[in-house]
């Protein structure tokens, strides 16, 4: 069974992001273990926000999923709607490697609530 792995950048002080939605002050100088974990992954699971505010999916090399129930249509990616809960464990069942959930808070907190994250 695949798991869903939430992988997020947090501060000491316990934000992950600035007051107006930056993530600037995350390290970039080196690979930070990256390169192993997108190797253990094959698809990123963003929220609508998450989603938006990186402009789309920042990793074309992997399927990338939106679950949103307020956008009609995500380019790059395929958008989930309805049921968050019964698509993921369809998919946690499927063929495939780890997902990394990618973001946001409120997706985030879904899946969590909903017993998905496995790590």
């Amino acid at each position: 069974m695949r798991k869903v792995i939430l992988g997020v950048a947090v501060s000491l002080d316990g934000f992950i992001e600035g007051p107006s939605g930056e993530y600037d002050w995350c390290f970039t100088d080196q690979d930070y273990g990256m390169k192993d974990f997108l190797n253990r992954i094959d698809s990123v699971l963003y929220g609508r926000k998450s989603y938006e505010r990186a402009g789309g999916n920042v990793f074309p090399d992997k399927e990338a999923f939106v679950f949103s129930n307020s956008l009609s249509r995500v380019e790059g990616a395929e958008l989930m709607k309805g049921d968050v809960l019964s698509a993921l464990s369809k998919m946690k069942a499927g063929p495939g490697k780890d997902m990394w959930l990618f973001g946001g808070a409120e997706l985030t907190t879904s899946l969590m609530k909903g017993g998905l994250v496995d790590e």
